[in-house]
């Protein structure tokens, strides 16, 4: 995916090209009465199970009586274990979703080439060329910070003002192999920068004593809500948004460029309920699924779907994206997670 391409796609949610997109298309009564046959799904996810996990669960389940097991992890370990369950001959999740679980799934022939109806009137932008997977929503990577710890008057504008010396050993971020976390900073940096400048900066980084932590984007927020540290690199800033509304000291910083990645779902080759993992696939991106997202303040990828809080979208101007597909996450993080672990040691 160009640049391009991922600014028409935020333009999209901002300017409300929902309305010229066409009516859904529902999902077949055959795949529906197959599904309810077949009567239950597992669900491996990367969404938090407050704000999207169990309302979806309980929407579904409400409207095909279908039952929705499921298992919360990151990207990474998603893929670890639907590896290592092919490798054990026995298949488990019928659908996964995240950053980058697809293209190294897709690459062992683990994922089935199969979209819901509904995309076929959505922006290329948003599926697979392929067939093997579809945009759920967006994150927006950038900077959170604790309101009690940062006056508005401190408040970093730019990532090069977190080299000051007054942030050393104050700031947090991710330490797991994700575009969330350092490693993904590494990414953000490299892309915007070049190589050479961006090596450079992220040296005078390691200079400030990052704290690395093995958890995921949102369990960093919270470390800095929680006051153990100032700044938060990496964050959602959805999730800074959540908490601040429920009277949390913490707000998102509008630092360009952000980094801008699409969260994405399949359904599994093997799944032991295919109809179901089909059915739920399509309900999870449908207006009804997709307004779940948008009333718990996440960012939903379906175009017919408005955001609730379009300032969370990077705009091109006042925040600038640097936009990754799946697929660019999933060639270049070997490499990201390298410099990661030899520059900030």
């Amino acid at each position: 995916m160009q640049m391009k391409n991922m600014k028409s796609v935020a333009a999209s949610l901002t300017l409300g090209f929902a309305a010229q997109i066409a009516p859904s298309v529902a999902a077949t009564p055959e795949l529906i009465a197959a599904a309810k046959k077949e009567g239950q799904i597992v669900w491996y996810t990367v969404q938090t199970i407050p704000q999207i996990v169990a309302p979806l669960v309980a929407a579904f389940e409400k409207a095909y009586g279908i039952k929705v097991n499921y298992v919360r992890a990151n990207s990474s370990e998603v893929v670890l274990r639907v590896l290592n369950e092919a490798k054990a001959g026995k298949s488990l999740s019928d659908v996964f979703d995240g950053t980058g679980t697809t293209p190294p799934l897709k690459r062992e022939n683990l994922v089935m080439k199969w979209l819901p109806d509904e995309t076929a009137i959505w922006p290329k932008e948003l599926i697979d060329a392929e067939g093997y997977w579809v945009a759920t929503n967006f994150f927006v990577n950038t900077v959170g910070v604790n309101t009690n710890l940062v006056p508005t008057a401190q408040e970093p504008k730019s990532w090069d003002d977190l080299l000051d010396p007054k942030w050393k050993g104050k700031m947090v971020w991710g330490s797991q192999t994700s575009s969330s976390a350092g490693p993904g900073f590494v990414g953000l940096t490299l892309k915007s920068r070049g190589e050479q400048a961006g090596m450079e900066f992220l040296r005078k980084m390691s200079g400030q004593s990052i704290a690395a932590i093995p958890v995921a984007a949102r369990q960093v927020l919270d470390q800095v809500i929680q006051g153990e540290y100032s700044i938060g690199l990496m964050i959602f800033n959805h999730h800074a948004v959540i908490s601040a509304a429920q009277g949390a000291p913490v707000k998102w910083l509008p630092v360009s460029p952000a980094t801008v990645t699409l969260n994405v779902a399949s359904v599994a080759k093997d799944a032991p309920h295919p109809n179901a993992a089909k059915l739920f696939l399509d309900y999870m991106i449908s207006e009804p699924g997709q307004k779940i997202f948008a009333d718990n303040d996440y960012l939903p990828a379906n175009p017919k779907v408005s955001a609730k809080d379009k300032t969370l979208i990077p705009d091109g101007v006042t925040i600038k994206r640097m936009a990754f597909t799946p697929e660019e996450i999933e060639d270049n993080m070997q490499n990201w997670n390298k410099i990661f672990r030899e520059v900030f040691r």
